[in-house]
């Protein structure tokens, strides 16, 4: 079964925007959820999804301010999850407005839509990812080619929670494949996402994922420490990352991630093991949160570095080498590092960085050749600096 929230159909802008009509829930103090409903629905109806969601939280709904069909509207369409540019400028901006004065900068904003309103929250989140703790992208589409940008890692170190049911009727397929590839790989966010066995509605199991995904993105959120102190260059690249040849391995979209294609021949798999289990203060054994057989790179002893540059900062784990049918490693690394591997081809964002693990944790491809191993070692060098906490380091040879 599946909740309907509105379709999604084609319109036209009817007038200006007043003040919005906004209902709100819960707890004021909290970090805030703003629920966007579709086309042709109204805040009346996607309140609702606070009373499935968890408590702690606030949530507010926000009518839609173009009138459509005895509903409301996000923007006029040039077909369906075709925004028209102008008009999804002029309700961002009225949007923003109205978020800015009720939610000052320094309160956790979380915008979660459906159909019309996915795309509404996916304009909002690429035009200033900053400004957003994460999205839910439910049944919808993002408003490619609508004048919002859309470069590789734009969403780095955002998370993003995506649901898309397989039957969907509505929203045509080809941009619901475009949004799922641009959010689970190109556009760099952490993207936890799903599709399930339904039409254009929500499906009962995705509600329930999703309220398990705001109460962890809001206990992440709780925890934050200030900025730490991290590198800003990669070790032993002095001309900064290279691009890497050819297309990007296929990778899973689903716990435990894994590279699926293009895998690293074994012999560069433990020349990259041998350099890595080399750096300074650096043990190997199980991973401690990674399947069988990986092996883990662990810090000895005490460690400066934050606990934002281990993927288990108790087992002072900072990055794992998959088993040899994958090859691929997690690392964590400083965010704009993470968004730099990812926009330059190495890397693929973990689905919970940000939720229940370091936020700039990536995946990194296995080396095809010995000069991807060169760079491969040298990203999880920076890692592994980053962890020890010291400026100097002993270059990997």
């Amino acid at each position: 079964m599946a909740v309907r929230l509105g379709a999604a159909r084609a319109g036209r802008v009817m007038g200006g925007f007043g003040a919005p009509v906004v209902i709100t829930r819960g707890d004021a103090d909290g970090p805030l959820v703003v629920l966007l409903h579709g086309r042709g629905s109204r805040e009346t109806e996607i309140i609702g999804l606070a009373d499935t969601l968890p408590a702690g939280l606030a949530y507010a709904a926000v009518r839609a301010p173009i009138a459509e069909h005895g509903g409301f509207a996000w923007f006029a369409n040039r077909g369906i999850g075709r925004p028209v540019a102008e008009s999804l400028r002029a309700t961002m901006d009225w949007f923003r407005a109205w978020l800015d004065e009720i939610a000052p900068p320094g309160r956790p904003v979380l915008l979660a839509g459906f159909s019309g309103g996915a795309a509404f929250a996916g304009g909002l989140l690429l035009d200033d990812p900053g400004r957003f703790a994460g999205a839910a992208i439910l049944y919808g589409t993002l408003p490619f080619d609508a004048g919002v940008p859309v470069e590789q890692a734009r969403l780095a170190g955002v998370p993003v929670f995506v649901a898309q049911g397989e039957y969907d009727q509505v929203i045509p397929r080809e941009l619901l494949d475009r949004t799922w590839r641009y959010l689970t790989t190109e556009s760099g966010a952490p993207a936890f996402a799903r599709r399930d066995p339904v039409g254009h509605g929500i499906a009962h199991e995705a509600l329930g994922t999703l309220a398990g995904w705001l109460a962890e993105r809001a206990g992440f959120l709780a925890r934050q420490r200030e900025s730490v102190p991290a590198p800003s260059a990669w070790r032993d690249l002095p001309d900064g990352l290279p691009e890497r040849a050819g297309s990007r391995p296929e990778v899973s979209t689903t716990i435990p991630q894994q590279q699926l294609t293009g895998n690293a021949p074994a012999e560069l798999q433990e020349k990259l093991f041998a350099r890595l289990a080399g750096l300074s203060d650096v043990y190997s054994t199980q991973s401690a949160i990674s399947v069988p057989g990986a092996r883990g790179f662990m810090l000895a002893g005490a460690h400066a570095g934050p606990a934002e540059a281990f993927l288990v900062p108790q087992a002072g784990e900072f990055a794992h080498l998959h088993p040899s049918a994958d090859g691929s490693l997690h690392v964590a690394l400083p965010v704009p590092l993470a968004a730099d591997a990812i926009r330059q081809g190495w890397a693929v964002a973990h689905p919970l960085a940000g939720i229940r693990l370091t936020p700039g944790m990536v995946l990194v491809y296995g080396p095809r050749d010995e000069a991807e191993l060169d760079v491969v070692s040298a990203i999880v060098a920076t890692s592994h600096a980053w962890a020890t906490g010291r400026e100097s380091y002993r270059p990997l040879r």
